[in-house]
């Protein structure tokens, strides 16, 4: 825990926070940067995790914010979702606690596989508002809950799930797609995060410092959702998943068994 105290090594956490921050609010997968940079540092796995949703509830609340702010997304239309995007993150939160994930993992890079397939083969998806597949109630009820249960039970591409249910289902342009997730992600992150203060697991020190960065890179990712559009949203997204799809084969070594093939 030593190297996690130096001056050095936190202030590249700090920066590593500022571009995971910019990277999430766009796209999704900030929590690809910043959780194995903890766990280089030797934080055990769990007190990584909840550090990191420490850092990363600042980023999407600085970014919710400027949003709102900038008239992006109203209040009155996230308030309700928002209320059932915790509620389903904070049980899932509890029953990670209880439960082996390591079936859900198998499922993570087939589903991001999905998410960047569509916006890859449909390129006119998110471009303007459609009519919606699937009405506001059903979908505040049944798939914002179960999007904030994955986040508070394992939560890799959350971000980007919350994305693709506005576009495919409610019809919504990216933009205003992608300001409505984070806005969605900011409350699964609260309940998460209050589950794990609650366990004593954040590493408020390091938590802290990454809140800057997370703050600084998520306030320029909001701006430029608001300046870049989809054109920019759009390959990011793409990219991040199968970024994602990539570290997992990585990790769970199938890369090296394809080599070797």
């Amino acid at each position: 825990m030593d190297i996690v105290l130096d001056p050095t090594f936190l202030l590249l956490l700090g920066l590593v926070a500022f571009a995971a921050g910019f990277i999430d609010t766009l796209a999704g997968g900030g929590g690809l940067i910043t959780v194995p940079t903890l766990m280089l540092a030797q934080i055990p796995p769990v007190q990584a995790i909840a550090t990191n949703k420490l850092q990363s509830t600042f980023g999407a609340l600085i970014a919710t914010l400027t949003l709102l702010r900038k008239r992006k997304i109203a209040w009155a239309d996230v308030k309700k979702p928002f209320l059932t995007s915790f509620i389903g993150a904070a049980v899932g939160a509890v029953v990670i606690q209880r439960v082996d994930a390591s079936a859900l993992e198998v499922l993570v890079p087939f589903i991001l596989g999905g998410i960047a397939l569509y916006f890859l083969l449909a390129p006119s998806a998110g471009t303007v508002e459609r009519k919606p597949r699937m009405g506001e109630r059903l979908h505040r009820l049944l798939v914002v809950p179960l999007i904030g249960f994955y986040d508070g039970f394992f939560g890799p591409g959350t971000g980007s799930f919350f994305s693709l249910s506005e576009v495919a289902l409610r019809g919504r342009d990216l933009i205003t797609a992608t300001a409505t997730a984070k806005s969605l992600n900011l409350a699964s992150n609260l309940a998460s995060l209050a589950i794990f203060i609650v366990g004593g697991k954040v590493l408020w020190l390091v938590g802290g410092i990454m809140a800057v960065g997370q703050l600084a890179g998520a306030y320029l990712g909001s701006l430029a959702v608001i300046g870049g559009g989809a054109r920019l949203i759009r390959p990011l997204i793409v990219a991040i998943c199968f970024v994602m799809i990539g570290r997992y084969l990585y990790q769970n070594g199938y890369l090296s068994f394809i080599a070797h093939v």
